[in-house]
């Protein structure tokens, strides 16, 4: 059925996809939703903050 060489690039091929595929789902539970998030609340304080100058630069 099987060489020993070709079932060793068999088990390199699926020990590879496993890997990709926790990858994948690592990157779009965690990863992806935090870069997200984080990046919407620092432009949220960065409005806020100039809003705030604006205002005191006005008065």
């Amino acid at each position: 059925m099987f060489e020993f060489d070709q079932y060793l690039g068999f088990l390199a091929f699926l020990t590879i996809l496993t890997i990709g595929f926790w990858l994948m789902i690592f990157l779009l539970t965690f990863v992806i939703p935090y870069w997200v998030f984080g990046a919407s609340i620092e432009r949220f304080k960065e409005i806020k903050a100039e809003k705030k100058a604006k205002r005191e630069a006005g008065l």
